[in-house]
């Protein structure tokens, strides 16, 4: 009986010791006079030490939703309408990568497979990257890759048009 005790304490003790090092003293070396900070800092590095913070940050979602996702929704949108006739490999709307596998377009003999990268935010031509490749490896001319990125910027405003009518 008496072993069972001293292991709940000993437990008890470690647990506690844990959870005050979480917080600004021991863990920050504050109540022994150390600190790995030097001793001239700028004032944002500085006040972002005297702020602390504690293990439970870590779970916080601080992140602003309109901040994390920097893709254009309406390119988005816009480019897998645009090109809906080729088979979508893979896509990720975080970074703004469209992967096309090959396809043909209607009216077209030759088939083609795209890579499309939105870049930013904006609902501009800068913000949009498309290259495409023809059928065995062979070049297309950037007439055509001109084209595919009007018509993609011309339905992306399409689309800004008629969502801010709403």
């Amino acid at each position: 009986m008496t072993i069972t005790r001293i292991l709940r304490a000993s437990l008890l003790a470690a647990l506690a010791a844990s959870v005050a090092a979480c917080g600004n003293g021991i863990a920050s070396g504050k109540w022994f006079g150390k600190t790995d900070q030097p001793e001239e800092t700028g004032p944002a590095i500085r006040e972002e030490a005297e702020s602390g913070g504690t293990i439970w940050d870590l779970f916080k979602n601080a992140d602003d939703p309109n901040i994390t996702v920097e893709v254009n929704k309406y390119l988005w949108q816009a480019s897998l309408e645009v090109l809906n006739f080729l088979p979508i490999q893979s896509v990720d709307p975080f970074s703004g990568i469209i992967v096309t596998g090959y396809g043909t377009p209607p009216g077209g003999g030759r088939s083609y497979r795209a890579t499309i990268y939105v870049t930013d935010p904006a609902l501009d031509a800068r913000s949009l990257k498309v290259s495409l490749q023809g059928s065995g490896g062979g070049a297309v001319s950037t007439d055509t890759v001109h084209a595919v990125e009007d018509a993609i910027l011309t339905r992306a405003r399409q689309l800004r048009i008629r969502d801010s009518g709403l």
